[in-house]
């Protein structure tokens, strides 16, 4: 007998839930750096992608493999956008921390 067996849907469900977990953590721990918030959104992301692409594969279903197409896709113009937004408050504040970006409330 093997020790090593093909994952289960659980398996890879559970690995999501800890991706999503910590890219929860990320979040509300880091509150000051907005690049690191950024990278918690996208692990965020890719943790709901992992979810579609088990469920597609187990279900033999190809619309969540779909899905995860359009969500790439999204995640890509966000990080793009997120980028260029930051590069734009460091020339102008001088920094990318969100306590002193809370200046530029009007």
């Amino acid at each position: 007998m093997s020790l090593l067996t093909a994952p289960t849907l659980a398996h890879y469900l559970v690995l999501g839930a800890i991706l999503f977990a910590i890219s929860m953590a990320g979040i509300f721990l880091n509150r000051k750096n907005v690049i690191i918030i950024l990278m918690a959104i996208e692990l965020m992301l890719l943790a709901v992608n992992l979810n579609f692409i088990a469920f597609s594969h187990y279900l033999d279903d190809m619309a969540g493999q779909v899905f995860v197409f359009f969500i790439l896709t999204v995640a890509a113009a966000e990080a793009a956008i997120g980028l260029a937004i930051l590069v734009l408050l460091f020339r102008n504040a001088g920094t990318i921390d969100v306590d002193d970006l809370g200046d530029l409330k009007g």
